[in-house]
């Protein structure tokens, strides 16, 4: 099978220095383009964190401080990524939920403005998890007939998951072979930023997702209790919640 695409679709992985997205961050990033032709490109590197990688971390990818010490940071590879998945849609696997906020953190860090608010992100975990609810290793395994060699290498990591995406397609005929499809199939909710701190509802309005005013609209909240606007700024938040209430915030104000 080929995949349907109107777009170039970049299969990506991130390895960290952990789990925690606002403030870990990435060791080694691969990621396939595939083009609508069916051409692909492959591209793997490594990432000086500027950070100690822990020891916990080191255990599952296998990336060591010493292994990393004379590579570049994300802050002088930031442009060339940029550029090579401009005008692309993205995949990944657990990807909405880790990998784009965390890649979306550090270009805000290394200060490269890019917009990825026009692209399309298919989570390929988010398929399995609907169907068949597994781990990476027993997708590949199910989908694919085949076990997972080098698991946790974000080269290994990246190229399952695309194998797993094409298997899908062929498995669920429910499936369409379409990357809007795909998208909106693989996302549990539409969000205002990448972590998922704010959504929007039905009527496509934003509400906050968590904490004592989820479910609330973010303008009614902010013009409610405008100290609160503040607490996220001054807390442990994603710089794109910020960057994305800030702009709600200010949208809100201009509407007076």
């Amino acid at each position: 099978m080929k995949l349907n695409l109107k777009n170039p679709l970049v299969f990506f992985d991130l390895e960290t220095t952990g789990t925690n997205i606002n403030s870990d961050r990435i060791v080694e990033i691969c990621y396939l383009k595939v083009y609508p032709n069916g051409n692909e490109e492959a591209k793997t590197m490594r990432i000086n964190p500027e950070m100690h990688i822990p020891e916990e971390a080191s255990a599952v990818h296998g990336i060591y401080d010493k292994d990393v010490a004379d590579c570049p940071t994300f802050k002088q590879v930031a442009r060339s990524i940029a550029n090579d998945i401009e005008g692309c849609d993205l995949a990944g696997f657990n990807s909405n939920r880790f990998d784009i906020p965390v890649l979306a953190e550090e270009f805000l860090r290394a200060g490269v403005d890019i917009d990825m608010s026009r692209r399309k992100f298919i989570d390929v975990q988010v398929i399995f998890h609907k169907m068949e609810q597994r781990t990476l290793s027993a997708a590949y395994k199910f989908y694919c007939g085949k076990n997972l060699e080098d698991a946790h290498t974000a080269e290994a990591d990246t190229r399952a998951t695309y194998e797993v995406l094409m298997s899908q397609l062929d498995r669920y005929p429910e499936l369409q072979n379409d990357v809007s499809f795909l998208s909106n199939f693989s996302s549990f909710n539409k969000n205002v930023d990448f972590a998922g701190r704010m959504v929007y509802d039905e009527k496509g309005v934003e509400i906050f997702n968590f904490g004592k005013y989820k479910g609330m609209p973010v303008a009614e909240v902010l013009k409610r209790d405008p100290g609160y606007y503040g607490w996220i700024l001054s807390s442990d938040f994603t710089l794109n919640t910020k960057a994305m209430l800030t702009k709600i915030r200010l949208r809100e104000m201009t509407q007076k």
